[in-house]
C-alpha cells in the first residue's frame, strides 16, 4: 500500500473540502445583507452545489477511469478554487447560484476520482475499510470548514473567500504531489449509470432517511417531549460515526458486505426507534450511539458491494454513479420528511426512518455476489 498517495488522496480531500465548506456558515449573511435576499433565495443559493454535485458524480467518475484518478481530482480542486474566487466578484444573486453549481461539479470531481484511486491504492483485504476512513476524511474537511469559515467571519467575508481558495490550493499540491497512479485501462461503453450501483445505490438513498430525519427534527422531536438538548443526540451520532470507523472500520472486509449491512441496517434502525421513543435524553442519546455505529459502516459496504461487481475499468463511474444516490436520497427524503413530521409529528419521522432502514437491507440482499466471493474474501480486483 502506497502510504505516499494516500496522504496525498486524504489530505487532497480534506483540505478540499474545508475550502468548500468554509463558506457554507457565512452565505446567508452574505446574501441577506449585499442583496436583500429572501429565505428561498438563500436557500437555493446554498444548497445549489448539490443539484450539479448528484448529476456530475457518474460523470467525474467515468472520467476519472479513462483519464485518470489524479488529473480529475486536480481538477476538482482548481474549480473549487476558482469558485471561492467568484465569491469576490459583483456577480449578483444569479450568479452566486451558477458559483454554487460550478463548486459542485469540483466537489464531485475531487470526491469521486479520489475515492476509486483509494480503492486503486487499498490492499484487496482493505478496500471498505479504505472507503470508510475515506469518508472520515471528508467529514472532516467539513466539520473543520464549517468551524473556521464561522470563525473567519470576524475578520469580513473576503477573508473567508480568501481562507476558502487557498485551502483549495492546498489540496491540489497535496494530490499532484501524490505519486501518480498507474494510467487506467480504456473503459469500455455500457453507460453511466452502472447496473452495479442500481441496487446497492437504492439501499444508500432509503438509508439517508434515517439522516435526514436525524439532521432536521431530532432537537425539535426533544423540545416537544420537554427534554431539549437534542444537539446531544447529533454530537454523539458524528463521535461514534467517525469513531466506529477508525476502530472497526475493517469488519466489511473481514466478515463480507452483506452480512455487514444486516448489522448496520439493524443498528441504524434500532438506534432510530430508541430515539423515537426516548423519554428522556440519557436515552435518546444511546440512540444516536447505536444509529451512529450501524449507519456509520453501512456506506462502505454498499460500497465494497459495488467495486465487487464492477468491471475492472468502469469502477469510477460506477461508484460515481452509486455516490449520486446519496445526493438524490437528501434530496427526495428531506421534503418527504418535512411532510411526516407536519402530518403526523416527530416520532413518526423516526419511525419512517427506520422501516427505511429495514428496506434498504431487503433491497441490498437482492444484490448478487460474484460466483467465487466469499463473505471474508471478496473476489473482486481492486
Amino acid at each position: 500500500m502506497n502510504r505516499r498517495a494516500l496522504i496525498g488522496v486524504f489530505g487532497g480531500l480534506f483540505t478540499g473540502y474545508v475550502g468548500l465548506t468554509a463558506a457554507i456558515p457565512v452565505l446567508p449573511g452574505f446574501v441577506t445583507e449585499r442583496y436583500g435576499a429572501a429565505d428561498f433565495t438563500v436557500g437555493l443559493v446554498v444548497m445549489a452545489t448539490a443539484l450539479t454535485a448528484l448529476l456530475v458524480r457518474p460523470v467525474a467518475g467515468y472520467l476519472a477511469d479513462r483519464h485518470g484518478h489524479r488529473n480529475v481530482m486536480r481538477t476538482g480542486a482548481l474549480i473549487v478554487a476558482a469558485g471561492g474566487a467568484l465569491y469576490f466578484a459583483p456577480i449578483g444573486v444569479a450568479g452566486l447560484v451558477a458559483d454554487r453549481l460550478l463548486l459542485g461539479v469540483g466537489e464531485a470531481a475531487l470526491f469521486t476520482a479520489g475515492a476509486v484511486w483509494t480503492v486503486s491504492l487499498a490492499p484487496h483485504e482493505r478496500r471498505a475499510q479504505l472507503i470508510g476512513l475515506y469518508g472520515v476524511s471528508m467529514w472532516g474537511g467539513i466539520s473543520a470548514g464549517t468551524f473556521l469559515g464561522a470563525t473567519l467571519q470576524r475578520y469580513g467575508y473576503g477573508a473567508v473567500w480568501a481562507f476558502s481558495i487557498a485551502l483549495a490550493l492546498i489540496g491540489f499540491v497535496l494530490v499532484s504531489l501524490a505519486p501518480a497512479p498507474a494510467k487506467p485501462e480504456q473503459a469500455g461503453g455500457g453507460g453511466l449509470l452502472l447496473r452495479p450501483a442500481l441496487l446497492p445505490g437504492t439501499a444508500l438513498a432509503l438509508a439517508a432517511a434515517g439522516y435526514a430525519g436525524l439532521a432536521a427534527f431530532v432537537v425539535l422531536h426533544l423540545q416537544a417531549r420537554g427534554i431539549g438538548s437534542g444537539v446531544a443526540v447529533l454530537s454523539a451520532f458524528s463521535l461514534v460515526y467517525a469513531g466506529t470507523r477508525l476502530i472497526i472500520g475493517h469488519l466489511p472486509d473481514k466478515v463480507g458486505p452483506r452480512r455487514m449491512v444486516i448489522w448496520c441496517g439493524a443498528g441504524e434502525a434500532a438506534g432510530l426507534l430508541i430515539i423515537a421513543l426516548a423519554p428522556n435524553l440519557p436515552v435518546a442519546v444511546l440512540g444516536g450511539v447505536v444509529m451512529g455505529v450501524g449507519f456509520s459502516l453501512l456506506h462502505p459496504s454498499l460500497a465494497l458491494m459495488v467495486m465487487n461487481l464492477a468491471d475492472k475499468t468502469k469502477q469510477g463511474a460506477a461508484i460515481g454513479a452509486y455516490t449520486s444516490f446519496w445526493d438524490l436520497g437528501l434530496a427526495v427524503w428531506g421534503p418527504l420528511i418535512g411532510l411526516v413530521a407536519g402530518g403526523f409529528g416527530y416520532p413518526a419521522v423516526f419511525l419512517v426512518g427506520a422501516a427505511c432502514a429495514v428496506a434498504a437491507v431487503g433491497v441490498a440482499l437482492c444484490v448478487r455476489q460474484p460466483a467465487a466471493q466469499s463473505p471474508a474474501q471478496p473476489a473482486a480486483a481492486s
